[in-house]
């Protein structure tokens, strides 16, 4: 199979299939993002889902096959440019409206979920000697809103395309475990239907794994955890405007070292996406379909980042950083549910 990628690369070499690469590029990706896509419909892989899937099919890829360097502008591309726009449509799932509405006290309860995620995870990851930069991508993805927080302040931190990766990857999957732990545990908690559902919102990694954890405890629960969860992504637009302000002021600070982040013109789309969504009247089924648009073109970025990863690395740089959002996700999983409780 190895010799797939040396007939690419002579057949594609001459500069005229630049264009061609391209292009080819981008299919590549969206290719490995559908069968990702397909293979979360199976049993077993459909509790990790679409993204997940896609990005382990493209780890699986550059470890076994190499990295398609024929390829690679479009590959890029994908990684970076459709990564934005992906974030863009994300914007449209945003109610602006029903958060600034009812959900004030969540919206302190979230951004409490954000510190505390942050700060455990920098604290313990910096005790066990792990990565710093990936580190703080796990950190935000915890507090904020996982898979998408990561992507969005990835480029303001000028990480590198494996951490996101990693990144992902990680927030991926730790959600959907800790989304099978609440379903298990919702009986046995004590919680009311609103109560559960604000718990989960509220300390759940993606939009989606709230959800998926509030539908078996009904109607109320499903209210509430998105009501909770719109909370933690709206504070996506301070957030990221924080961090460019830190980053910025790095750069001053240490000029030879650091890198001064351009504005993540990105964001301003996010934010009139979700004003878009928020205040005009766009019939459900359409935002259901720019919804799935969303999803599946982050999970085809995440395939071009996902190319960038060398296992090896990932055993040598992610297990500690792992560990300390462990600890994070668990303490924020406590912390508030006691809040609620009391």
């Amino acid at each position: 199979m190895s010799n797939i990628n040396i007939l690419s690369e002579s057949l594609l070499s001459s500069s005229k299939y630049d264009t061609l690469r391209f292009f080819l590029g981008i299919l590549f990706t969206g290719v490995i993002a559908a069968m990702g896509t397909g293979l979360s419909y199976l049993p077993v892989a459909n509790k990790i889902g679409a993204m997940l899937c896609a990005i382990l099919i493209a780890v699986l890829y550059r470890n076994t096959l190499g990295y398609p360097e024929a390829l690679r502008s479009g590959i890029q591309f994908t990684g970076q440019k459709i990564l934005r726009f992906a974030i863009i449509l994300y914007g449209f799932r945003l109610n602006i409206n029903m958060v600034l509405r009812q959900g004030l006290p969540l919206l302190l309860q979230g951004a409490l979920t954000i510190v505390l995620a942050i700060s455990i995870t920098l604290i313990i990851s910096k005790y066990l000697k792990g990565d710093k930069e990936l580190s703080l991508l796990l950190g935000l993805g915890t507090g904020i809103c996982g898979a998408a927080a990561i992507a969005t302040v990835a480029p303001i931190l000028n990480a590198k395309d494996e951490d996101t990766a990693i990144g992902v990857g990680i927030i991926a999957l730790v959600g959907t475990i800790f989304t099978l732990a609440y379903t298990i545990l919702y009986p046995y908690l004590g919680l009311t239907q609103v109560q559960y559902g604000m718990w989960s919102g509220l300390t759940l990694h993606e939009i989606a794994h709230a959800v998926a954890a509030a539908v078996p405890a009904g109607s109320d629960a499903l209210e509430g955890a998105l009501l909770a969860k719109l909370g933690r992504v709206f504070l996506l637009i301070p957030v990221s405007l924080i961090l460019v302000l830190w980053m910025r002021h790095n750069s001053k600070e240490n000029p030879e070292t650091a890198q001064k982040p351009s504005f993540p013109w990105f964001l301003l789309g996010f934010m009139l996406t979700s004003l878009i969504g928020t205040y005009l009247s766009i019939p459900t089924r359409v935002l259901d379909s720019i919804a799935t648009l969303s999803s599946f073109l982050l999970a085809t970025a995440m395939v071009g980042l996902g190319l960038n990863v060398h296992i090896g690395s990932l055993r040598s740089r992610a297990l500690r950083p792992l560990a300390a959002m462990l600890v994070a996700s668990i303490t924020i999983s406590i912390v508030s549910y006691l809040i609620i409780v009391f």
